[in-house]
């Protein structure tokens, strides 16, 4: 086994070996350049510390980590789009770097791009592999429009916000660490424990990103801070707030959520005073907490050596403790 630092670096590697320049070169620069923006990697990083978990070589998982990595960026390519950001990474976004005609077109190649690192597998590895990207990919785009559809409803409950962000986001992580036990042909009971495994931890990492969006240091956090309340996103903080504060609260928060005159520092400063002092900030770290310890349950019930648990575990940790 290696340090998450080495398996990122492996990734990086990976990536950089598999980056040409071809033409159009509209096209794929933009390609290349949202792919070279950094980030963290997780999902690919899983995708080859889980084939490593279950005793195969990180090296068979690159390509599908890969996958991982390109349709994650491609997600972020039209979520991008669609929210009208400014930052990605701390960076400008692709369709402001180009146009909104070519990141969608650049986007779309990613999504081709991606289908094709699971070619490397022999048919049966393949078939497994594409299976589940299929449905992740369609539960990806359903989450998406989950999110479109909840800025404009003022009725939003918590189950339907996490069932959201658990096909927007926490699939995608599962399916990523299911993918190298997959490659390691490991046992079925043990693939499915290793996917529910990321689902909790891809739950707890999106609620992290919901609260780090309004309370985030903006010198590290990379995006927009305070993008989801300029966006009126109803996060977990939003819905959590409602349920908790007083009426005159409530009414406060849905006034800054309607008003598209009042000016953004101002709104995104009232509106965490109110995310604080309703007790939401505290609920949804309380959440982030829970769904990591449950991640923790289920990576007990998984029947593999206890230094490998172990490794997972800390990586867990480190996520809920991350500040980016």
């Amino acid at each position: 086994m290696h340090s998450v630092s080495q398996y990122q670096e492996f990734v990086i590697e990976y990536l950089q070996s598999q980056l040409e320049i071809k033409e159009p070169k509209n096209l794929y620069e933009p390609i290349h350049y949202i792919l070279g923006l950094g980030g963290k990697r997780i999902r690919p990083v899983l995708t080859i510390m889980s084939a490593e978990i279950f005793d195969v070589s990180y090296k068979k998982a690159l390509p599908a980590a890969l996958a991982v990595e390109v349709f994650h960026n491609f997600s972020l390519v039209h979520d991008d789009i669609m929210d009208d950001a400014p930052l990605r990474r701390g960076n400008t976004t692709v369709h402001e770097k180009w146009d909104t005609n070519t990141a969608i077109l650049s986007g779309d190649a990613m999504l081709i791009l991606a289908y094709q690192y699971f070619e490397y597998y022999e048919p049966k590895i393949f078939r497994k592999l594409a299976k589940l990207f299929s449905k992740t990919a369609l539960q990806v785009c359903e989450g998406q429009q989950l999110d479109v559809d909840f800025e404009t409803r003022q009725d939003v409950t918590i189950p339907e916000y996490m069932k959201m962000i658990e096909y927007k986001t926490a699939v995608l992580v599962a399916a990523a660490i299911k993918m190298g036990a997959i490659i390691a042909e490991a046992s079925t009971e043990n693939s499915d424990l290793i996917y529910d495994f990321g689902l909790h931890l891809g739950l707890a990492f999106q609620l992290q990103d919901d609260y780090l969006d309004a309370f985030g240091d903006p010198e590290t956090f990379g995006k927009q801070v305070g993008g989801d309340i300029i966006e009126n996103k109803k996060t977990y903080l939003y819905l959590k707030t409602m349920e908790f504060a007083d009426e005159a609260d409530k009414q406060k928060l849905s006034d800054l959520f309607s008003n598209k005159v009042i000016d953004n520092s101002v709104k995104i400063e009232q509106t965490k005073e109110l995310f604080v002092n309703s007790g939401a900030a505290v609920a949804t770290q309380k959440a982030i907490e829970a769904y990591t310890f449950k991640a923790f349950e289920l990576l007990d019930q998984m029947k593999i050596k206890e230094d490998k648990r172990e490794i997972l575990r800390a990586f867990g940790q480190r996520l809920m403790g991350r500040k980016v």
